[in-house]
């Protein structure tokens, strides 16, 4: 018979009660002997133990199978009906087994008598009423438990999915844009289309390498704004500037991949640029754990065509998160982001 490992709960609920079944069984089969012959205690009780020992295995065995059988959560009434008939099929016979063993082969003298019956029966009746439901229990809150785990494992798996969908959407959209600038570079500044391809190249390297992972470190954003910024520049000149300001405390802080590439890509969507208006982009830290991301406001007279990945791609990425605390503000000279940092130990 292949061994069984028995559960922490049933090893533990077997040691506490085998003292008290041992000496109840030795009650009923030697009466007022058990007190005066010490010997009943230094023979009988090792060997009620040791067929304790399987007794108990075949419980387990029973209550695994039928826990096989009807492992669902629903089907708890079916697996407490099907429990309670153990102490019909394992602990009854189980007692009946020890009385027979000492009758057939007079151990101790011992001699069965009708009242053992019902009386050993009685025993394992109390027994299992006392721990068949405490182990019903343990089964059904390790079954929430699992239950639990799984809908996080397929929560986990789609929100990774989703921010996949919103990556991909990101650096197809990038590209493109940065193909349609060098595009333009090259037809009037061949020099200045060079030095940006440079720039692209460095940056795409850099996105590449960094939009594997759902979130980022403040540090690592920076250090990608920057140089994204130099691109910029390139196409620019000193017709946009960007001023940072960070507390370097928040600089082990997170927020979702490449979104401060997005709130200065869409400043410089939706706004216009020249060297008589500079546009000028802010990004400092706020308290209560926030990035503020602003922008002199200089709305384009002509309509920009929008494809929704900018602004609403960030805002998703924060639901797919649950972390509320994302705002967009426009006043009538400013324009305002609010990206809050996110601790992950």
């Amino acid at each position: 018979m292949k061994g069984l490992r028995w559960p922490k709960l049933r090893l533990y609920s077997f040691l506490f009660s085998m003292p008290f079944i041992t000496v109840m069984l030795q009650l009923v089969m030697f009466e007022d002997r058990l007190w005066e012959e010490p010997l009943i205690w230094l023979l009988s009780s090792p060997l009620i133990f040791a067929l304790g020992i399987l007794s108990m295995d075949a419980h387990t065995r029973y209550d695994l199978w039928i826990e096989k059988k009807y492992p669902s959560l629903t089907q708890t009434r079916q697996r407490i009906m099907s429990k309670a008939l153990v102490t019909l099929f394992v602990m009854t016979p189980s007692v009946y087994l020890i009385f027979l063993l000492y009758h057939v082969f007079h151990i101790l003298n011992y001699q069965l008598e009708s009242q053992h019956l019902w009386q050993g029966a009685l025993v394992g009746l109390c027994v299992n009423l006392v721990f068949e439901p405490l182990y019903e229990t343990d089964y059904i809150f390790r079954k929430y438990k699992e239950s639990a785990s799984g809908k996080e494992m397929l929560h986990q798996r789609s929100l990774k999915q989703e921010f996949d969908t919103l990556k991909n959407q990101v650096n197809p959209h990038f590209l493109f844009n940065c193909f349609n600038t060098l595009s333009s570079l090259i037809s009037l500044e061949k020099e200045r289309a060079i030095r940006f391809l440079d720039e692209l190249s460095k940056v795409y390297r850099y996105l590449l390498k960094n939009n594997r992972e759902t979130l980022s470190t403040l540090a690592d954003e920076l250090q990608f704004i920057e140089s994204y910024f130099q691109l910029l520049q390139t196409r620019y000149e000193s017709a946009i500037e960007l001023h940072i300001s960070i507390d370097k405390q928040y600089f082990s802080y997170y927020l979702p991949s490449l979104t401060l590439q997005l709130t200065v890509e869409n400043a410089v969507k939706h706004n216009a640029i020249s060297r008589n208006s500079p546009l000028v982009i802010e990004v400092f830290t706020a308290g209560e754990n926030k990035l503020v991301v602003n922008n002199n406001l200089q709305r384009k007279t002509t309509l920009v065509p929008t494809n929704g990945v900018g602004l609403q791609n960030i805002k998703a990425k924060y639901q797919l998160l649950q972390q509320p605390g994302f705002q967009v503000m426009e006043g009538p000279k400013n324009f305002t982001v609010v990206l809050p940092l996110l601790w992950k130990p």
